[in-house]
């Protein structure tokens, strides 16, 4: 397995248009898509950031799911219509990770 860490840095004012483009369209076109996201947090210190790990089968999967994503019209309808007011992402961070095999839950 493969583990996708996602951190995404907002503009200013802008986490409510993140939050509701992920509540209202991203999720779902996840969903739709089959691309699995592992679990998902807000900044705990109110910083304009949210994190989400994904989960693939390698990074074969992981680079076709996302070109796929990227070019799906719903995905760009709902991006373009979210950022009318301007841009939302100001960054994306992504962190690749393999489980620990010597980590025992």
């Amino acid at each position: 397995m493969l583990f996708e860490l996602r951190i995404y840095t907002m503009y200013p004012d802008r986490m409510d248009a993140i939050k509701n483009r992920f509540a209202d369209h991203t999720f779902g076109i996840f969903k739709r898509r089959g691309l699995k996201v592992y679990d998902f947090w807000l900044d705990a210190n109110n910083e304009p950031k949210l994190y989400y790990i994904m989960e693939y089968k390698d990074m074969e999967e992981r680079d076709t799911e996302w070109n796929a994503f990227r070019e799906d019209p719903e995905w760009i309808e709902a991006k373009t219509n979210s950022e009318i007011s301007g841009p939302i992402v100001k960054d994306v961070q992504e962190i690749y990770m393999h489980r620990a095999d010597f980590f025992k839950v």
